[in-house]
């Protein structure tokens, strides 16, 4: 096979007459309405549509197999290996398309807040949207900047360009390709706009932590008085909501690196979902989609230019993406201290979590490596069981390397900065979902508030007996039964069975993980797996 010099062949093709580089972002909206890629909305929003694709397409990932990286990343369904010749001739394939476009569109950012760990990135594509979603999604840089701007990473997206599975390698017309070698995505087959963010994402998980820094799928923010929190969670969870306290400052929505320094944003921007958004339940998000602010598949009236928020018929995956300026209350630069407290946030239809407990280091170290939530499953005409989600750290899709790396790397921070952990659940109370009731929001927010200001510090605890988590039995601005899960049950037979069934899950979920330690194993839900049918 014929060599190819990669970065030649990129700085060939970005150098073409055809390539507009860093265009301002109302230039780069102009040519999205000029080339019909989109429309504006009453607000001034770009609104897109994706098309065939309008979510994440994993099974379409791959990595390279470099033998400077085989024996680091954890292969399997998430880390899919791909041949060097693969990619090599799909890159030069994607190169060639290129080249031949009337337009090209470069812009240039960062991601990483802390200039010591930032990573310096290329975005090329051959839409001008995306473009608009690079610009608005990572650290925007300044124009001094520009001046000594090296991309260490470049990431080739060309969404018109459909691979030929049977002559390039590829389970289907998408792919998704990292090689850490060259330094280089390749996507092309898809027009979801995601695939940019998270694979950036995917790229800082691998590389932030040889430099000693735990990269995080998590949101973050800082009270005034410099005590950070990280606030961990699954689609559902309140993740987005919980965070954003008018109280505190927002360091960001999404993705964090936590190096010696304290913990800094990795993006420039937030990719909010907006599937029933409205003013009166999330008035931040709704005020930040303005002018720049791109919307992903969310249905528009064409002679209003009025988006409706509550209508899925292109997908319920429907995003906003906008820079985090657009939220008040943000902290410029997106850098804050250690973390005083960790929130994992989980909401369990089966309503058998406490709201709110404590967890030791070995506990914080299971539940982040189970990464609990459930999904709901069922129709309109009922309601079926719950469907218990586990997703690794929090952010399995994400993830080059062993989970046990990024648990490790946790457990000791948790350690050496003495971190208080909490698990809370916005799930349900009183019964499973369909039974109990979810967990109200105000009651919810008194317990992070006691979390945040140390208020739980002193106060009493007592042990549950399935999951061995320790549950405050007082904390303010919330009545002592609710605190207690069984207690909010009319039939506690039904509980415990209910609270076995989940913690047999638990422990089902968590024999994949061969590489952690015993104590962490033991963290986990102490009922047997049998029981769970009793």
């Amino acid at each position: 096979m014929t060599t190819i010099n990669f970065s030649n062949e990129l700085s060939e093709l970005i150098h073409g007459e055809n390539v507009l580089n860093d265009l301002p972002l109302s230039k780069l909206i102009e040519k999205s309405l000029t080339r019909k890629e989109g429309m504006l909305t009453s607000q001034g929003a770009l609104s897109v549509e994706t098309g065939k694709y309008t979510g994440r397409s994993p099974k379409d990932k791959y990595i390279v197999d470099e033998e400077s990286v085989r024996d680091d990343i954890n292969w399997g369904s998430v880390n899919q290996p791909i041949s060097k010749d693969i990619f090599s001739s799909l890159y030069k394939k994607v190169i060639d398309y290129l080249k031949d476009k009337n337009e090209l569109f470069v812009t240039r950012g960062y991601a990483g807040a802390d200039p010591a760990y930032r990573l310096p990135i290329k975005v090329v594509n051959e839409y001008a949207w995306h473009n608009v979603f690079a610009r608005q999604l990572f650290i925007r840089a300044t124009e001094e900047e520009l001046k000594d701007h090296n991309a260490e990473f470049s990431i080739v997206y060309a969404p018109d360009f459909k691979a030929d599975p049977e002559v390039d390698g590829t389970k289907s017309e998408t792919f998704i390709i990292t090689s850490f070698e060259e330094r280089i995505v390749l996507i092309g087959g898809t027009e979801y706009a995601g695939e940019i963010k998270k694979s950036v994402f995917s790229v800082m998980n691998y590389l932030l932590p040889k430099k000693g820094v735990l990269s995080m799928h998590c949101s973050a923010n800082v009270g005034e008085e410099g005590d950070t929190a990280l606030f961990f969670g699954l689609s559902g969870t309140g993740k987005t909501t919980l965070s954003a306290d008018p109280n505190r400052h927002l360091i960001g929505d999404d993705e964090h690196g936590w190096s010696n320094n304290g913990v800094f944003n990795i993006e420039g921007g937030c990719y909010a979902k907006c599937v029933n958004l409205s003013y009166e339940k999330e008035p931040q998000i709704w005020n930040a989609i303005r002018f720049g602010t791109v919307l992903e598949n969310v249905y528009v009236d064409e002679k209003t230019g009025k988006p409706d928020y509550n209508n899925t018929e292109l997908t319920e995956n429907t995003r906003a993406a906008y820079p985090i300026e657009n939220i008040p209350n943000t902290l410029s630069p997106s850098m804050a201290g250690h973390p005083s407290t960790i929130i994992f946030l989980t909401a369990d239809a089966f309503g058998v979590l406490p709201p709110i407990s404590k967890l030791t280091k070995e506990q914080a170290m299971y539940h982040f490596l189970s990464g609990y939530t459930s999904k709901l499953a069922g129709t309109e005409r009922g309601i079926t069981e719950p469907e218990a989600t586990f997703s690794t750290c929090f952010g399995s899709p994400f993830l080059p390397l062993d989970a046990s790396v990024y648990a490790e790397m946790l457990g000791e921070k948790i350690l050496e900065h003495d971190v208080n952990v909490f698990l809370v659940n916005t799930g349900w109370s009183g019964g499973p979902y369909g039974v109990g009731s979810r967990m109200k929001l105000p009651y919810t927010r008194a317990m992070i508030q006691a979390a945040l200001l140390g208020e739980l510090d002193g106060v009493q605890t007592t042990k549950d007996p399935f999951f061995g988590l320790y549950i405050p039995t007082q904390c303010p601005g919330v009545p002592d039964e609710v605190l207690q899960p069984k207690q909010t049950w009319n039939d506690p037979k039904a509980y415990d069975k209910k609270a076995k069934e989940l913690a047999a899950k638990f422990q089902e979920n968590f024999t994949k993980f061969e590489n952690v330690s015993q104590e962490i194993k033991n963290a986990g839900p102490k009922v047997l797996a049998t029981e769970s049918a009793e």
